[in-house]
């Protein structure tokens, strides 16, 4: 539908990634939100491959139509301890972004209450009363925007540690047959980590094709070419023979317990990686944004305004203390998660990262790292907070 420009609509989503596309389509699937006129504001055509998401769940999965391929075993791999095991319950599920994309915005543009504009946002500004959204060609307002756009706050503080995991994958053809599709390769730290927390993180789609990925957990990112000379350095070590790349993908998540929340208003809150809704001990932000939408659909109808959306939890402290110590510690990452799966089932570990755990189960986790770390690590939050 063809909207004038300088409007005002009930809902702006700025940014057309997952979150905003999951906001869109919650919001479009409830009735309860019919009567509302919805903008969607996205600089790009989104019709690329620019990402993939991965994630585990249990059993069959609202967008299993378009998975591009799952793994039910896993892999974890380091100095001295190697363990292979099954996943079950849960299933390893990988998305393409183009797929995603082209699953929801054809759906959505049939929406009538939802208006796509395909264009650069230059600010958001909170008012008392709404909100506004300037492009570089338009003014719009709403009575609550929701903006997945990055921030960076977060950078601009020291009382919570700020890591990024920063990574390059190629996806691979190799004349020998390497790859075990049926596993995927979570960790393997198995190479030099050069004083930093450094691992291969593989995703193999048959015996000679696969997703290698050289994943840094750190403060600093690399030169383009220190990440490529590492995956080249994997495949040879694994005697692949020739290869060839077919895509790459590159990225920087930030991992850091910071609450993104302070920065929402009444009418602005901020989603996604820019909300705080990216896991800050692992970087996995698929399925928690399917979990923060579900909980915001049920906090919209409330009519509430957005600054009373709390996201603070347990796992909130847990992923702090982790990060504290990875961050002194950041050569002895591997150690702390060559614990992690030395020590508990993988049930235990993934029931645990998907923040679904007991007091008790928490507690054996805990007790898998270097207590002396992370008790150091508690009295001085105890005495910060």
């Amino acid at each position: 539908m063809i909207v004038e420009k300088n409007k005002h609509f009930d809902i702006i989503i700025c940014g057309g990634g997952a979150s905003g596309l999951l906001l869109a389509n919650a919001l479009c699937k409830d009735p309860t939100f019919d009567h509302l006129q919805i903008a969607l504001i996205e600089k790009e055509e989104k019709n690329t491959n620019d990402r993939t998401w991965c994630f585990w769940e249990e059993g069959m999965g609202q967008w299993d139509a378009i998975v591009s391929n799952s793994w039910e075993k896993a892999l974890f791999k380091a100095k001295g301890f190697t363990t292979a095991f099954e996943l079950a319950p849960y299933t390893y599920k990988m998305i393409r972004g183009i797929d995603f994309y082209k699953a929801l915005y054809p759906k959505l543009k049939q929406k009538k209450q939802l208006h796509f504009f395909q264009e650069e946002i230059t600010s958001i500004k909170p008012k008392s009363q709404n909100c506004t959204v300037s492009t570089l060609t338009s003014t719009y307002t709403a009575d609550r925007v929701f903006s997945s756009l990055p921030i960076d706050h977060h950078t601009k503080q020291d009382r919570f540690p700020v890591l990024q995991q920063h990574f390059v994958g190629w996806s691979v053809k190799t004349e020998q047959p390497l790859f075990d599709p049926k596993t995927a390769v979570f960790m393997d730290f198995d190479l030099p980590q050069k004083d930093q927390t450094r691992f291969m993180y593989v995703l193999p789609f048959s015996e000679h094709e696969a997703l290698v990925e050289y994943t840094l957990f750190s403060k600093d990112l690399l030169e383009k070419e220190e990440y490529e000379e590492a995956i080249h350095q994997y495949l040879m070590q694994k005697k692949v023979g020739n290869y060839s790349i077919t895509d790459v993908e590159k990225g920087s998540i930030p991992m850091t317990a910071y609450d993104f929340s302070q920065h929402n208003t009444a009418h602005l809150m901020h989603i996604g990686t820019a909300g705080g809704w990216t896991k800050g001990s692992t970087g996995y932000t698929f399925q928690k944004s399917l979990q923060k939408v579900d909980e915001l659909i049920a906090f919209l109808k409330k009519d509430r305004p957005l600054s009373e959306f709390k996201q603070k939890s347990k796992f909130k402290f847990y992923d702090l203390l982790f990060l504290d110590v990875l961050s002194k510690y950041n050569a002895q990452g591997s150690i702390l998660f060559k614990q992690m799966f030395r020590h508990n089932p993988p049930k235990r570990i993934f029931a645990f990262l998907e923040e679904k755990t007991t007091w008790w189960q928490d507690l054996s986790i805990m007790r898998s790292f270097p207590v002396g770390r992370f008790v150091y690590a508690l009295i001085r939050r105890l005495f910060r907070l």
